[in-house]
């Protein structure tokens, strides 16, 4: 995962920063949720001399920066509201290694740098490594944000990835309503195994009283197996997949043994969690729907079909052309712009996303 996960970034045809307006949603829905965690931070005794933030998950693109100029204006705001002088920042960009960040420092400058102040003091690295371990000193991170990344995985849950032998999954690539209680229980099991990881390193770095605000893709149902939008994104490109292997074009064996690292969890799932790793104190847990087809930048004048597929491809690219070769990418994801166009219901365009706010105990 570490090696090959990544959104499209670079000079690829179809990258991240031009189909990425479903993420730019979701950190406008999250917006309220980490201005309220920092007006409840500095309305409590501690007012730092200097403050340190983390992106986790920042990808590229137009929205790698948002976060944290967003952050930063919210904490300015706060300090002339109290007449307090203004933190000098440090702000963590981490991702994993794959990720572009070239592009990010390349933006730098225009995006980031030229909107701050005079005032507002900021020096910014990047961290490459996984969330799911240690990226940072002890007690250091005053501020955690980090968006439409945690419902990926560490990896493949144990038992479905191509090195197990055995098929669990035949014909699918995540769960779905043929998969056996095995496969859902596998999948859950390594969600809550990283999920606990995550949480029990961040409680290594953010000091007594810091924020933390996640949002992730999830799902309203308690039943994994219900039709939602990522269950049925995920059903159409196995179906595409599956027509690809009656057309000759890929091995049925390779389809059998390629299942997505990703988890669409619950709230239940997501509370328990928190509750049971007991680091953290929820603060608030909301759940809404996004809608994934991108109706600005260059995707104005494509079919809905099309702007669905490019927002997943951007997003799932990397690993299915890791798995079934970039040569066939085009192919695959021609078919589900059919899919989409032809059957797919507009309800099914909209993705559940949890916003999770959290404060260290």
């Amino acid at each position: 995962m570490a090696r090959v996960l990544h959104v499209n970034g670079g000079a690829k045809e179809i990258t991240y920063a031009k189909n990425s307006s479903a993420q730019k949603q979701i950190l406008f829905l999250a917006k309220p949720f980490v201005e309220e965690a920092l007006h409840e931070y500095f309305g409590g005794t501690q007012f730092p001399e200097k403050m340190i933030i983390a992106d986790l998950g920042c990808s590229s693109g137009p929205n790698a920066l948002t976060p944290a100029l967003e952050i930063i204006n919210v904490v300015h705001a706060q300090c002339q509201k109290r007449g307090r002088r203004l933190p000098e920042f440090m702000v963590f960009l981490n991702d994993l290694p794959g990720n572009d960040f070239n592009d990010v420092f390349t933006s730098l400058q225009q995006d980031f740098f030229s909107k701050l102040t005079e005032e507002e003091q900021c020096r910014v690295a990047g961290v490459p490594g996984s969330f799911y371990g240690r990226l940072f000193l002890s007690r250091s991170l005053h501020f955690v944000h980090s968006f439409s990344s945690l419902h990926w995985l560490s990896q493949v849950p144990p038992g479905l990835d191509a090195k197990s032998g055995a098929i669990q999954n035949k014909g699918k690539v995540y769960i779905s309503k043929t998969s056996t209680k095995a496969v859902m229980d596998a999948y859950k099991q390594q969600f809550m195994t990283d999920f606990i990881s995550f949480l029990k390193s961040r409680a290594e770095e953010v000091i007594p009283g810091g924020r933390m605000v996640l949002t992730f893709f999830g799902r309203m149902s308690k039943d994994p197996t219900a039709e939602e939008g990522f269950n049925h994104h995920t059903e159409m490109i196995a179906q595409s997949l599956m027509d690809m292997v009656f057309e000759g074009i890929i091995p049925e064996e390779k389809v059998d043994s390629f299942n997505l690292p990703c988890y669409a969890a619950c709230t239940e799932e997501v509370k328990e969690i928190v509750e049971d790793e007991g680091s953290f104190v929820m603060d608030h847990l909301e759940s809404m729907e996004v809608d994934v087809v991108d109706f600005e930048g260059d995707n104005v004048l494509l079919s809905r079909g099309e702007r669905v597929a490019r927002m997943l491809r951007v997003m799932l690219e990397s690993i299915l052309g890791y798995h079934f070769g970039m040569e066939l990418m085009d192919d695959l994801f021609a078919r589900h712009v059919d899919v989409v166009n032809g059957y797919l219901p507009t309800a099914y365009c909209k993705f559940t996303t949890f916003v999770l706010s959290l404060t260290r105990q």
